[in-house]
């Protein structure tokens, strides 16, 4: 794995952590799956759902790593596992493709950037940080990016293998 997937895997840990425990559980993703949905009030039933499926199946194959039985992920049982695309290619790619689609309530393929903005601080990425990665997705004169690379930066993101990618503009501060 490459150094910056594994800080990139680092930074996923403490932002699902969205309760602030120091371990992932159940309701981590309750938490992170409110806030998303909090700003993203005009998107129509079928993607909040499509949202809440995803967020629901990254715990669940999350418990797959519960090494110890536990009921929680602890960030030792997280990070050997969290970019393998064998085991979180299918999870990745759902979560990539309902976070994208909420970004885009009015279904014309594009994403405004202050909507950008909005659910990627609700994740909890540091703001500053958001809009480095929406300039790396090269945004249109109108400042619009498509889903469709939004949802490819997302399964980028995961990748273990790449490296100056725009999502590696997310790692650094992370919001509070």
């Amino acid at each position: 794995m490459r150094t910056e997937a594994a800080e990139r895997a680092e930074l996923v840990f403490s932002l699902f952590d969205a309760n602030g425990n120091g371990v992932l559980d159940s309701e981590d993703f309750d938490l992170m799956t409110g806030r998303v949905l909090d700003v993203a009030v005009d998107s129509d039933d079928g993607a909040r759902e499509a949202l809440r499926v995803s967020f629901r199946r990254w715990w669940t194959k999350l418990t797959e790593l519960d090494a110890n039985g536990d009921g929680v992920i602890s960030v030792e049982e997280f990070r050997p596992f969290v970019l393998d695309p064998d085991r979180f290619g299918t999870t990745i790619a759902e979560f990539a493709d309902a976070l994208s689609v909420l970004g885009d309530p009015d279904g014309d393929g594009l994403i405004e950037r202050p909507r950008f903005v909005s659910l990627m601080k609700a994740i909890g990425f540091a703001e500053d940080n958001v809009h480095a990665l929406f300039d790396a997705f090269g945004p249109d004169a109108e400042d619009r990016v498509t889903v469709a690379v939004w949802a490819d930066g997302i399964r980028d993101y995961y990748a273990p293998d790449l490296a100056g990618i725009p999502g590696d503009r997310l790692v650094g501060a992370r919001a509070v």
